[in-house]
């Protein structure tokens, strides 16, 4: 147990920012069962306000991804102002293209320079969705793939993609990013068209400097090494976002930290090794979850909280020794020294900084003793609550 951070480890966690998703904030889940909860936003501000909610009790989420169509508005520059009233920003905007009929065979991808038409339309339009609120960074998830051997053209496919992709990042701004995630399986079994780093980063590097790659680290075959994933994209300098959340099995969306503790404090460690940490880096970390039998509010606090921790154990971590006795091939000592820092209990240190910063000790209490809950469960009754595909 630690009592007190070092100053320098204070300074580093001061600039720390995890974005939060809107749509975590929906009622989502598993592809069996959504269950519904009172107070679920209604609207995309009633979400932007609910993410400004664990903001202010964490001063560690400054800013809210959005999802098109799902967060689709009138005037996003009102969105915008109601976001910054609420002491908040419009973070990453991610596009969709896997929930229309007419991407049923691909959409980027797809045989028909119609369908591929229309989803570069959607893309243009997220970002002209980023000119409106200040969002710098465009996310490109597909679903693209085949589930059969012999369906669809695998190279054809990816020339397609190609062009797609670049017609989409000829658009962006002089500071906006595209940001291409990749997923081994799912929605397609046979082959996916982004099916891991390799094939993001080799899109990434043709395309040019705004265009990065967005790691899932619930979109990994079971035994990936991810930090070596982390390491080597920071490395190559096109490691644009993180997605954090924990699988047990394949792309569960639970809160980070939750499966393998261990494994989010490599992944922390190898960050601050390659500078991940940096501003001039460009990584943005973000939570890719679905809070389906827990409190959404709740376990989007206990997620950046989560991240907060491993951060900081990362930050203890005895580089110089650590390296010494790397040198000296000690073996056992170098793993000694790792698992040192993993187990120090950064905890009471964390909430006695935080009060020092002006936020509450304990964050998850705050909440729950706050009345917030209930207030959003009484006062949001009727209309239609955010959900999957809303």
């Amino acid at each position: 147990m630690t009592t007190t951070l070092p100053t320098s480890v204070q300074d580093r966690l001061a600039h720390q920012a995890v974005e939060v998703p809107s749509w975590a904030f929906g009622n989502s889940g598993t592809r069996f069962k959504v269950f519904g909860t009172p107070g679920t936003p209604r609207t995309p501000e009633e979400k932007i306000a609910d993410a400004a909610v664990v903001h202010r009790l964490t001063g560690l989420a400054p800013k809210v991804a959005l999802h098109i169509p799902w967060d689709r508005v009138d005037d996003f520059g009102a969105l915008r102002r109601h976001a910054e009233d609420l002491g908040v920003a419009i973070g990453t905007i991610n596009s969709n293209t896997f929930q229309d009929d007419i991407y049923k065979f691909g959409s980027l991808t797809h045989v028909d320079p119609s369908v591929r038409s229309t989803a570069i339309e959607h893309h243009l339009e997220c970002l002209e969705v980023m000119d409106a609120t200040g969002s710098k960074d465009l996310k490109i998830w597909l679903a693209d793939g085949t589930n059969y051997p012999g369906q669809g053209d695998i190279r054809g496919r990816q020339d397609r993609l190609a062009e797609s992709l670049q017609t989409i990042y000829d658009r962006l701004g002089e500071d906006q990013r595209m940001v291409l995630e990749y997923k081994f399986f799912e929605p397609a079994f046979y082959h996916t068209d982004v099916p891991d780093w390799g094939t993001s980063y080799v899109h990434c590097a043709a395309l040019g400097p705004k265009a990065t790659v967005c790691l899932d680290t619930g979109h990994h075959a079971p035994g990936t090494n991810i930090e070596f994933i982390v390491a080597q994209l920071l490395r190559l300098g096109k490691l644009g976002s993180f997605d954090f959340n924990s699988r047990f099995y394949a792309d569960d969306d639970l809160i980070v930290g939750a499966a393998d503790p261990f494994q989010l404090f490599r992944i922390m460690v190898e960050v601050v090794r390659g500078g991940g940490l940096d501003p001039e880096t460009g990584v943005v970390f973000m939570l890719d979850q679905c809070h389906n039998v827990e409190e959404k509010i709740p376990g989007q606090i206990r997620s950046v909280l989560n991240v907060q921790e491993m951060t900081a154990r990362a930050l203890l971590l005895d580089r110089a020794a650590l390296t010494a006795a790397q040198d000296a091939g000690d073996v056992l000592g170098a793993h000694q020294i790792m698992m040192d820092a993993f187990y120090t209990d950064v905890r009471p240190a964390l909430a006695t900084w935080r009060e020092s910063c002006g936020l509450p000790a304990d964050p998850m209490d705050a909440y729950a003793t706050s009345g917030y809950g209930e207030s959003i469960a009484a006062d949001r009754v009727g209309g239609a609550p955010a959900g999957w595909g809303a």
